[in-house]
């Protein structure tokens, strides 16, 4: 395994939410991050239908566009009476003309439960590939999970993305309702990214 040996680092992403998350999480370590869009970087289509291989594509096109090592994170949430959806398309389910609509999206996914008559608990987990890619094609992938399951109403404003419906396994709090720093020691990021730090960084 490949170990990180620079000081500078690119975020492969445009989401301010998982910008936050992967600095904060890196911050220890003295890498100095700079994201896509403050380089200006386009969003490349993401054409897999796994996490892992949408991680690649960005990571890959990060690195050899600023001939830097880059960190790519796919993401989102699987919920198994929807067959695993969104999975991979967690974020199209929130597109709207103006943007992401993220509550939209989390009453898309309760609607289609109720629908189905869905048997509580309603099992969930957030899944995340991490791809640390070097401009000169080499890669390593981090996987990470959390498990746990939906609840309705969303409950609390300081996560992102699907947190507030999502009730982790053995906690009372969505993250959604969580400390930050709680959620970041449990999250599927952090899974992945403890694999990471311990076969690239530590």
């Amino acid at each position: 395994m490949r170990r990180f040996t620079g000081d500078r680092l690119v975020i492969a992403s445009h989401n301010s939410g998982k910008l936050r998350e992967i600095a904060e999480l890196l911050a220890p370590f003295g890498v100095e991050t700079a994201s896509a869009g403050d380089l200006g970087l386009a969003e490349p289509a993401e054409t897999e239908d796994t996490f892992a291989g949408n991680a690649r594509i960005k990571a890959h096109f990060a690195a050899r566009e600023t001939g830097l090592p880059a960190l790519s994170d796919d993401s989102g949430i699987m919920v198994d009476a929807l067959d695993g959806a969104p999975g991979v398309y967690t974020a199209d389910w929130a597109e709207t003309p103006n943007g992401r609509d993220f509550p939209m999206a989390m009453k898309k996914v309760w609607d289609l439960l109720e629908a189905k008559d869905a048997p509580e608990p309603r099992t969930a987990r957030f899944c995340c590939a991490l791809c640390l890619a070097w401009p000169d094609g080499h890669d390593e992938l981090f996987q990470g999970k959390v498990e746990g399951r939906l609840v309705w109403p969303m409950r609390g404003d300081l996560g992102f993305g699907f947190d507030p419906i999502f009730l982790p396994e053995g906690e009372t709090e969505t993250f959604g309702e969580m400390d930050p720093a709680r959620k970041h020691a449990m999250s599927h990021r952090a899974d992945a990214f403890a694999k990471m730090i311990a076969g690239c960084f530590a």
